[in-house]
């Protein structure tokens, strides 16, 4: 696939929720997830490899009471990189209900996403 098709089944999947699926099918399994600096303690940062994407997608799922919406834009492309705007209004057992909105950029080398990383207000 090229980073067009990354990005438009990447966007896909995650409109219907399939957040697990999109890393399973579309990350390399050395891929790093970058987040924001800031982060309170004890929060998932940053992290290397599909074991650890997984582990952090685990704990957040695993934080969360009730997703109340959501919304993910059309890819921006460009190169090997795109971007989404991702929001997500949920409530969280540690932080209670708490909409959120962020930019997320993806690289893309071999058909595959190598990086991504989210950019988004911290407390």
């Amino acid at each position: 696939m090229n980073t067009q098709q990354v990005a438009e089944r990447l966007v896909a999947l995650c409109r219907e929720g399939k957040y697990e699926q999109a890393q399973e099918e579309l990350y390399a399994e050395d891929a790093a997830s970058i987040e924001m600096e800031g982060l309170p303690a004890g929060t998932a940062g940053n992290v290397k490899g599909m074991d650890a994407i997984r582990e952090k997608g685990r704990k957040w799922k695993e934080n969360i009471v009730e997703i109340h919406g959501g919304s993910v834009s059309d890819p921006v492309v460009t190169g090997d990189w795109f971007s989404v705007a991702m929001g997500i209004d949920a409530t969280y057992k540690d932080m209670g209900r708490m909409p959120m909105e962020e930019i997320c950029v993806y690289q893309v080398r071999d058909g595959k996403v190598v990086r991504e990383q989210f950019f988004y207000n911290v407390g």
